[in-house]
């Protein structure tokens, strides 16, 4: 479970004043910024890959710094206004932006880190030791670009009447099943196909099973029917992957509301319409309790929580320079094999 909020550019990082007190030399000098140009956003990359200090942040193209939690909208369209989907678009024609977190077939556990200022995306740390996902046989790491949507929140304190398990605290997840690999922080535009349940150490954990729309299987791929059709197994794999990916750190199977089957693609976009009501409800606090989110974003209509550009450039320039990869450690390519 993360705890949650942080936002962007305009989310206040005055608000949560965790920022770290390392310093740098300035923003704009060439040691310290490392940047990656893809489509309406960039990435500047901070610290050293595979090291606790390693962060993915996020920004506009005119370079404002932006949360990829609150100040990316949820729904893609040319007219937005604070996250609402215009009334001309259908249910079924509604295309969602999704944050990559995780490349397939890596083994980083990166996610949004949403107690931060900014909400980087960073590599998850437990018991001091930087995460990755063990390797299941026959699988390589994720076996999906693995993600989250923006601007959506499982609450914590609401109990899922589907699944009488409380939120888990973080953004909605997403896997996207198409035939690019993307990169960590990439914002790309999906179609949802359904949805999975999973329920992880008591706490309801939906899997959004989602397409890139650029992908040339997208527009035969509407329904999870149309990928037990096109990409056989690949659901089934889905379903194995999350039961067993936590087995080797000595956790037991995880187990799935609704018998581990995948609900559809209507149920899903509720959900998802669902998670972004809360999220509302959680930018539009006047005040976080001390193990809940970093609200801090640069966009977000009337939230208390926006901070301003020079204050999102300060939270960057707090950063360490980027550096050289760390070397991963050799257990991380370990095969772990189990009985079905």
């Amino acid at each position: 479970m993360r705890s949650v909020i942080h936002t962007a550019t305009r989310f206040s990082a005055a608000f949560f004043s965790s920022q770290s007190s390392r310093k740098s030399t300035s923003l704009f000098s060439a040691a310290s910024i490392h940047l990656r140009k893809m489509a309406h956003y960039l990435t500047e990359l901070r610290g050293r890959p595979n090291a606790t200090d390693y962060r993915v942040y996020l920004k506009t193209s005119d370079g404002k710094y932006i949360s990829p939690f609150h100040d990316i909208p949820l729904y893609v369209a040319d007219e937005q206004e604070c996250g609402v989907p215009p009334k001309k678009f259908k249910t079924n024609e509604i295309l969602f932006n999704m944050v990559v977190e995780v490349p397939r077939w890596s083994n980083a556990k990166m996610e949004i880190a949403t107690k931060e200022p900014l909400n980087p995306i960073k590599q998850d740390v437990k018991k001091g030791k930087l995460r990755y996902v063990a390797n299941i046989f026959p699988h390589k790491g994720y076996i999906w670009n693995y993600g989250a949507l923006p601007q959506t929140w499982e609450d914590p304190s609401h109990t899922d009447k589907a699944t009488m398990c409380c939120g888990d605290n973080d953004p909605i997840d997403v896997c996207e099943i198409g035939s690019k690999v993307c990169v960590t922080g990439q914002v790309i535009q999906v179609k949802v196909l359904g949805i999975l349940a999973l329920i992880d150490e008591g706490e309801t954990d939906w899997k959004v099973i989602a397409i890139n729309k650029e992908d040339p299987d997208a527009s035969s791929l509407n329904s999870v029917e149309d990928v037990r059709k096109i990409k056989p197994g690949h659901l089934e794999a889905t379903v194995d992957w999350f039961k067993k990916y936590k087995v080797p750190d000595g956790k037991p199977e995880n187990q799935f509301a609704f018998n581990g089957q995948f609900k559809d693609k209507d149920f899903a976009i509720e959900v998802i319409k669902s998670t972004h009501s809360y999220w509302k409800a959680l930018v539009m606090r006047k005040k976080m309790k001390s193990d809940e989110i970093v609200c801090q974003n640069s966009s977000l209509c009337e939230s208390p929580f926006k901070c301003s550009d020079a204050e999102a450039s300060t939270v960057v320039e707090a950063a360490a320079e980027y550096g050289e990869p760390l070397p991963v450690p050799s257990e991380v390519d370990k095969w772990h094999f189990f009985t079905k």
